[in-house]
């Protein structure tokens, strides 16, 4: 800059200092075209703060990206244990089921009837919806509370009436600011789901179709497909019938639609297992194998078994799924907190880039002034 154009701008009226919130306003679409990867994040047009604040931004943004990625590895490591828990229940429960329905076909034979197979017109209906016991996981459970939600208006719909068992504690503080939504009991866990838990709820539906306070259970969780894919279903759990629908006392079906597990269903007289894609099929016994005890017998013995097993599997389903939308809501956490960061470091950069440049101006127009005064 020349003397003459120099002293020409200090003797202007106009002020020099520009202010470094308007300087920021003015270049926000260049701090944006200058990254390689804009974030959704740093779309702020304007920043009225000082360095310091910025510092404190940056630094509180940092801290919240350790926490997240601490997260993300603890939830990593424990959903590995959850899938390993999962992959290796399904055969002994494809096992099970495949002895329940050589017993219940020879018990069809024999006019045999058990409890927990006894199918009467639907009145109420039972479900039993599993959550996950913590939050930060995405929307896990939003996703499998509104699928009750859904199932409790298809229910109303049809006349019925409905109870909830609710199980997990993100479950249970949804439910308890909903008076109207009708819980027959709240249950919490702790870890990873064992036996004893499933028993827990196993007794609880087995004394409420029993005494017929309730004439169908459902499970409504969420299967864990893979790390990054999970649905929330609905299990027809009780009662196992050789019939093909479960019907209310007009006749209308009140199996849901989308229910994909296996359940006993009849098809052209004979009694069949349907399954979802995921289950494979196998041989079963063989057609002249005879039981030493009788067939109702076994199936009482069985039948509690069953229920065990497969709670026991939608706990660990659920488990699986909640651990991987955590993993992956915490790993899209961390990425949001270092494009934040990226954004807010560049502004900071800037404006104390444009800062420095105003003192230089500054001792610069004062010591031409000082030189032609």
């Amino acid at each position: 800059m020349s003397q003459l154009k120099l002293s020409s701008w200090v003797s202007s009226d106009q002020p020099f200092h520009i202010p470094n919130h308007l300087f920021i306003q003015r270049h926000s679409k260049l701090f944006q075209s200058n990254t390689s990867h804009p974030s959704k994040l740093s779309n702020f047009r304007t920043i009225n703060c000082s360095l310091c604040d910025i510092r404190e931004r940056i630094a509180s943004v940092t801290n919240t990206q350790k926490i997240t990625e601490a997260m993300k590895l603890v939830a990593a490591a424990k959903v590995r244990r959850a899938q390993e828990a999962v992959v290796n229940s399904r055969p002994f429960s494809e096992s099970l089921i495949d002895v329940l329905y050589s017993i219940n076909q020879q018990a069809q034979l024999e006019d045999i009837d058990t409890p927990l197979t006894n199918v009467r017109p639907v009145k109420k209906v039972a479900l039993v919806v599993i959550t996950g016991e913590r939050g930060l996981c995405g929307g896990f459970n939003k996703f499998v509370l509104r699928k009750a939600e859904a199932r409790i208006a298809e229910l109303k719909s049809l006349g019925l009436d409905y109870t909830v068992i609710s199980v997990g504690k993100k479950g249970n503080s949804y439910f308890v600011k909903r008076p109207s939504v009708s819980v027959d009991r709240f249950i919490e866990g702790e870890g990873f789901p064992t036996a004893k838990d499933s028993q827990v709820i196993a007794d609880e539906v087995f004394s409420l179709f029993v005494s017929e306070e309730v004439d169908k259970v459902e499970l409504l969780y969420t299967k864990f497909v893979s790390l990054i894919k999970s649905n929330p279903v609905i299990h027809t759990l009780l009662p196992l019938s050789a019939k093909g629908e479960i019907r209310d006392e007009n006749g209308n079906s009140v199996d849901a639609s989308e229910d994909e597990f296996f359940r006993l269903t009849s098809k052209e007289g004979k009694l069949a297992v349907e399954r979802d894609k995921s289950v494979g099929t196998s041989e079963g016994f063989l057609p002249n194998m005879e039981f030493e005890q009788d067939p109702a017998q076994i199936l009482d013995a069985l039948m509690p078994l069953y229920m065990n097993n497969q709670i026991l599997r939608a706990l660990q389903e659920s488990l699986a799924s909640e651990l991987a939308a955590r993993m992956n809501a915490m790993s899209n956490a961390t990425d949001n907190a270092i494009d934040l960061k990226k954004s807010l470091s560049t502004v900071y950069n800037r404006e104390r880039q444009s800062k420095i440049t105003n003192d230089i101006l500054e001792i610069v127009a004062g010591a031409e002034a000082l030189l032609y005064s």
